[in-house]
């Protein structure tokens, strides 16, 4: 008779390394400013050596205890029906996970983790909203342990590898794909960023003492020395800057393979390494991603739609159920096509039914609405300031900005027709052999494909306003990705005729026929 102690395994010991590396590097920055401190301050250099020197060695002798005390208490195993962690000190804590409800098995590893061959790896139900019990992380294991826990946690029990062969390489990195990074909306974020950064020094320095009106003038007087284009391309350029060496430091060394067993593998990642794993068997679907500025360059995201996709913990983050970063659209199309196994790509191969003009005029409203708020707010402002601005400001440099209502009505107005028109392009529905198809946004384009036998419901939504417009909401409810997929402002007949024949029955009780 086995031992109930018998098949646990520790977590790697150099935890306790680790720990006492990052925390030795942190206290000596900050044993050196508090040493010059100290120093500046009349202390005995002997007793100022004394207090630096025994105040790190007590941090990192505290933090390198703390962790083996951690090291010894925490065991975990992996048995034919569950995964159990065990932490066994003051209060026993013991958590196990169902084997078949296991769904995520994600392995990350930081510089420093990589340096000493390590790796965390956490463990999930891949439920929404996912908490801390359906989720179990082992941090850290060996780099190799790490990869066998991958592997052996998501083989179900029966399954043969052999049963799916892998296809080794789906898609991996193309250095071009690094300019459309700059082409998303983060690029003008990091810019903004970068010169309130600059702001910021420059008052550690002494020179952001002086009135918000002079700096306003300042600014005022710069942009038209050097040309306002001038001002606006530096910070651009800050911002696409920071985009690539962001795009570098997440998709460093991607990679996209499908597995023995059916499974699929995204690897990548420069200083923090990230390898995420999806059963084929769970995938429903991919939403094809368009940014405006991707867009307008030919190129889209692919992320899956699967069941158990994390969305709490650290799958928090958007990323992580991309499969391919922003590519050539024909690359994305054919990547979508292979996840999927399908010999086209459904969202290619689909025809899309175009919305009522009605959705053009919702849209329309929407954009102008917020713009015309703006406008009246700017106009009261101006009015609230009068001539108290030329009592901060300058006379030109006033005047400038009591135009600015005015400038902002100009510019705003047609890019907020623009947009509308352009949303009310992107709305489509549509059907595309097994996959139903929904494609909306102007910003942001997002266009579904998702297997017809996922949906499990659907809601049919229709406001005041809709209804005087004649047309209404659907709502595709599945279990998989986000959970419900959105059909805005379809006419109302076509509308309920489309999510009938998508899923044939399901929304059929609950529809009016027209009597013989």
């Amino acid at each position: 008779m086995s031992s109930p102690d018998a098949g646990f395994e520790r977590l790697d010991r150099k935890l306790v390394v680790v720990a006492a590396v990052l925390s030795a590097v942190f206290s000596l920055l900050a044993a050196v400013i508090g040493g010059i401190a100290l120093s500046v301050g009349g202390m005995p250099l002997g007793l100022t050596l004394l207090i630096v020197v025994g105040g790190l060695l007590l941090i990192v002798g505290f933090s390198a205890g703390v962790e083996y005390v951690r090291w010894r208490v925490t065991r975990f195993r992996v048995t034919d029906e569950r995964l159990e962690l065990r932490f066994e000190f003051v209060v026993t804590k013991r958590r196990s996970l169902a084997r078949e409800r296991i769904r995520t098995v994600d392995v990350t590893a930081n510089p420093v983790e990589r340096l000493f061959g390590l790796a965390v790896v956490v463990i999930g139900t891949g439920q929404h909203g996912e908490s801390g019990d359906a989720e179990i992380k082992l941090d850290p294991v060996s780099r190799e342990r790490a990869e066998q826990l991958r592997v052996e946690l998501l083989r179900r029990a029966g399954q043969s590898a052999a049963e799916q062969p892998g296809d080794g390489a789906i898609a991996a990195l193309r250095w071009g794909w690094a300019w459309y990074a700059p082409l998303s909306f983060l690029t003008p974020a990091i810019g903004a960023a970068a010169v309130g950064a600059v702001f910021n020094v420059s008052s550690w320095f002494g020179y952001g003492r002086e009135p918000v009106g002079s700096l306003i003038s300042d600014l005022v007087r710069a942009a038209a020395l050097f040309g306002y284009v001038t001002v606006v391309v530096g910070a651009l350029l800050a911002g696409v800057i920071g985009a690539l060496l962001l795009f570098v430091e997440m998709w460093w060394s991607y990679r996209l393979d499908r597995e023995q067993g059916g499974m699929l593998h995204v690897r990548r990642g420069l200083l923090t390494t990230r390898s995420i794993s999806l059963e084929e068997r769970r995938l429903r679907g991919v939403e094809v991603v368009e940014p405006l500025g991707i867009r307008l360059a030919k190129a889209a995201r692919v992320d899956a739609i699967a069941t158990g996709m994390r969305q709490g913990g650290e799958g928090r983050r958007t990323d992580h159920k991309t499969l391919l970063p922003a590519a050539p659209r024909a690359l994305a199309s054919w990547v979508a096509a292979a996840v999927l196994r399908e010999g086209e790509s459904p969202i290619a191969a689909g025809t899309l039914t175009p919305h009522p003009r009605a959705a053009l005029v919702r849209r329309l409203r929407w954009a102008l609405a917020p713009v015309l708020v703006a406008f009246v707010l700017l106009l009261l402002v101006r009015s609230l300031l009068g001539t108290a601005v030329n009592g901060v400001l300058d006379e030109a440099v006033g005047g400038m900005l009591m135009a600015l209502p005015w400038v902002f009505i100009a510019v705003a107005v047609p890019a907020a027709v623009l947009l509308a028109f352009d949303a009310y392009r992107s709305l489509g529905h549509g059907i595309s052999g097994r996959y139903l198809l929904a494609r909306r946004g102007a910003l942001r384009r997002n266009t579904v494909a998702l297997q017809r036998t996922g949906v499990i419901g659907w809601t049919v939504r229709q406001s005041i306003f809709q209804r005087r417009a004649g047309v209404l909401t659907l709502v595709a409810t599945t279990a998989a990705g986000a959970g419900a997929y959105q059909i805005p402002d379809a006419a109302v007949d076509e509308g309920l005729a489309f999510a009938d024949a998508a899923v044939p029955g399901l929304l059929a009780p609950f529809l009016e026929r027209p009597l013989d």
